[in-house]
């Protein structure tokens, strides 16, 4: 089997960068709606958890759709982006954006579990003692939930890494771009003699996925057994 190509580390790079900024963009909107969605009950709450959990029903080709619809040049909310410089539609941002909201619901998910196994009591002593909501949230509830959150960080991650439907959809394949490695997959199956490139790139995906998900496996794991012997 002959080495990776220059286009397919592109390729690659361009899909662990994608992934990485993915999560770090989606983690403060998820630690929040993770922490609403533990800690209040409010109106709308399941039509809020249905939305959240949207694009893991829908199929992502049509996730892409609407994304397009929303954030293209002429979208409702991506026409007025354009007119301050901000344009999502076929550029590695828009790539970003997907990933985001594909890989949003896992991460949501974890630190919503994570959450929920905070013992409570440590929060209402903390209350009583004069600490804010605030504090009590950046003292006690993340600290006890690292593992959680770095374990729903992973899964996300590797959603994004790979992301297909949504991404071709809303961005496009521009090589150096928006062609990220399962659109480079994708791509070679369909050209004569690429089925070389084909193996190459799916065992680096396999390598990938694995990692990531024995990591998340090893951290969530480690956070069950702790939940049960507290």
């Amino acid at each position: 089997m002959s080495p990776i190509s220059p286009d397919e580390w592109q390729a690659l790079a361009l899909s662990l960068r994608i992934g990485l900024l993915s999560v770090l963009v989606s983690l403060p909107f998820a630690l929040g709606l993770a922490w609403l969605l533990s800690r209040s009950r409010f109106p709308g709450r399941l039509l809020v958890e249905a939305l959240l959990f949207l694009p893991l029903t829908l199929p992502p080709v049509v996730t892409g759709y609407a994304l397009l619809v929303l954030f293209g040049r002429h979208g409702w909310i991506g026409e007025w982006l354009a007119e301050i410089g901000v344009v999502f539609a076929f550029r590695w941002t828009g790539a970003v954006l997907a990933a985001c909201v594909m890989g949003f619901p896992l991460l949501v998910l974890s630190i919503r579990v994570a959450f929920d196994g905070v013992d409570r009591r440590l929060e209402q002593a903390a209350q009583t003692l004069g600490a804010s909501a605030w504090r009590r949230f950046v003292t006690i509830v993340v600290p006890l939930s690292v593992r959680g959150i770095v374990a729903g960080s992973v899964l996300a991650f590797a959603r994004a890494f790979g992301e297909f439907g949504a991404t071709i959809t809303f961005v496009s394949s521009i090589p150096g771009e928006t062609r990220t490695l399962p659109i480079a997959i994708y791509e070679l199956m369909s050209l004569p003699g690429g089925e070389g490139g084909v193996q190459r790139l799916t065992l680096v995906a396999l390598a990938v996925a694995f990692a990531a998900t024995l990591v998340a496996a090893l951290l969530g794991g480690a956070m069950w057994g702790r939940g049960r012997h507290d």
